[in-house]
């Protein structure tokens, strides 16, 4: 092969014929870098909605907490006393200011209920749940359906 003359080799990436020493182009092609967004926007679109059900039973994982301590709070309480109290500064609970629900608490001398409502996605419904003297913990209505 003489100097002058050029060998042809393929591009197996692509699909394209260069010149044995010509200047390869470095990068990727617009269409290459659209099939990988397109990917990842495929992928993301997938992934969103159990990405929320996981914050959401994250959120919810407060409430259960926070009800029993209540309950065991109420039940200490009621030992020593002899009746339930819906006070909370009585019961030594302590809510963090940051809460995501909001906590109320109905009592009797023989029963009490403690409520936590919250709207974790913001729409028209809301989260609530409730305990009893019992530690019956019960989700009354769910602001999450997956």
């Amino acid at each position: 092969m003489s100097m002058r003359e050029t060998r042809i080799l393929p591009d197996p990436i692509r699909g394209r014929y260069l010149a044995c020493g010509a200047h390869q182009p470095k990068g990727f092609s617009l269409i290459e870098v659209m099939i990988v967004v397109a990917i990842i926007g495929i992928l993301a679109t997938l992934a969103y909605p159990s990405l929320e059900g996981y914050l959401q039973r994250a959120k919810q994982s407060e409430v259960k907490t926070n009800l029993a301590t209540i309950h065991a709070a109420e039940k200490l309480y009621h030992a020593s006393n002899g009746s339930y109290t819906d006070d909370y500064v009585v019961l030594g609970v302590d809510i963090a200011d940051d809460a995501i629900y909001s906590y109320g608490i109905t009592a009797t001398a023989s029963t009490f209920t403690a409520t936590a409502t919250a709207n974790l996605d913001d729409d028209a419904t809301e989260d609530t749940w409730t305990i009893n003297q019992d530690k019956q913990l019960v989700q009354t209505t769910d602001d999450f359906t997956e």
